[in-house]
């Protein structure tokens, strides 16, 4: 065989196979068991009077993690 015939991996292929993390708002940092400094810091910058927050990644929520 022939390495003309051989398909590479496209980089989108390897993007989809990458853990997501989920976003995660500063009700659940509030709660977690184990909290991260990301987390904490957006937990703090949420507790200001009229802030407004979409959410931070949360590491600890990896699919496939327990």
């Amino acid at each position: 065989m022939s390495k003309v015939n051989k398909k590479k991996k496209s980089t989108v292929a390897e993007q989809q196979k990458r853990a997501q993390m989920k976003i995660v708002t500063s009700d659940v940092c509030a709660v977690c068991q184990t909290p991260c400094s990301r987390g904490l810091s957006y937990l703090a910058r949420m507790s200001l009077p009229g802030a407004v927050g979409q959410g931070v990644p949360c590491v600890l929520t990896l699919p496939g993690r327990r």
